[in-house]
């Protein structure tokens, strides 16, 4: 038995009579959001709410600009169509490019405050982006130092909205392209960088793929605190291709293969108390190419597979 199936049996042990999963599953409190970017749907942003209720979804991502647009009269109406669908807002992405070069960061900056106040207005409190984990010339410490820098002024900009800045790793080892600078694409990495940037409002986005693909375990996430993971995506692999083939663009719906330790990914974020929003992001063609609703019956589907397979009702 490998550590990671050791840490799964672990956790699946009895629990005052019951397996811990199905304590858990009594008590589940992440969110499964639709993101429908993530699942190639093309909606506004009442077209994705509707699809979210219809479909059972408990939160919904979308668009910040869009939704910093509204404006009172809208926002409340869809406020009020959240409450009484029993819906809430899962994250949003950064609006800022941070990658660019400095007038292109101060400008995305100066205009993030116009951004973040109608964000909080309706009660999206999560903001998240990723790191490339290469770059073209830049060495490790240069890369740490701009990130740190770049993201201390976007989390000091966002604590004043009550917003949470989430900041996603990239493990997959293809992605680590030969002739680039090696940059951030562990936890651990990731971590440190957050520390450096010393804000309270600053955390994970922990993907399952690159979780797996940064040869985590469920033993990685137990030292987590709910608090420092603002969002979560949640996908499996294709089957028969060795991890270090895999390629970041081509994923499966959760629990399709089962190439991932959904499983013991899931349970572990239950046991910290995850209470955040959970999305799917595949980049699945086969899931592209269906329209609207089968892509959303589909997703949701394979999320409460996965959630299930976990015992998490």
């Amino acid at each position: 038995m490998n550590r990671r199936h050791f840490i799964s049996a672990i956790l699946a042990t009895t629990f005052f009579g019951k397996t811990f999963a199905q304590e858990l599953g009594k008590k589940r409190l992440m969110k499964i959001s639709l993101n429908c970017g993530n699942i190639g749907v093309n909606a506004d942003l009442i077209t994705a709410l509707n699809l979210a209720k219809k479909f059972g979804f408990e939160a919904l991502d979308f668009d910040a600009t869009t939704i910093a647009r509204l404006d009172e009269t809208q926002s409340n109406k869809i406020i009020d169509f959240l409450k009484s669908n029993g819906l809430c807002w899962g994250a949003t992405g950064l609006t800022v490019d941070f990658r660019s070069d400095e007038n292109r960061f101060k400008d995305g900056l100066a205009r993030l405050p116009s951004i973040a106040k109608p964000l909080k207005s309706v009660g999206l409190t999560r903001m998240t982006t990723w790191i490339s984990p290469t770059h073209p010339t830049m060495e490790f410490s240069e890369n740490f130092k701009l990130h740190k820098d770049r993201f201390s002024q976007i989390a000091n900009v966002l604590k004043d909205y009550d917003i949470r800045f989430g900041i996603e790793y990239v493990g997959t080892k293809t992605s680590r392209r030969p002739g680039r600078k090696t940059f951030i694409y562990n936890m651990k990495q990731a971590r440190e960088l957050i520390g450096e940037i010393g804000a309270d409002n600053v955390g994970l986005v922990l993907d399952s793929w690159h979780w797996w693909q940064a040869d985590e375990t469920p033993e990685d996430i137990l030292k987590l605190k709910s608090k420092d993971i603002v969002a979560v995506d949640l996908n499996d692999a294709p089957a028969g291709i060795p991890k270090e083939n895999q390629q970041d663009n081509k994923r499966e719906l959760p629990a399709a293969t089962n190439v991932i330790d959904l499983k013991g990914f899931l349970i572990a974020l239950a046991k910290i108390g995850y209470d955040g929003p959970v999305r799917a992001e595949p980049f699945n063609q086969t899931l592209n190419n269906m329209d609207n609703e089968h892509a959303c019956a589909a997703t949701i589907d394979a999320m409460k597979k996965a959630f299930s397979n976990a015992g998490l009702t």
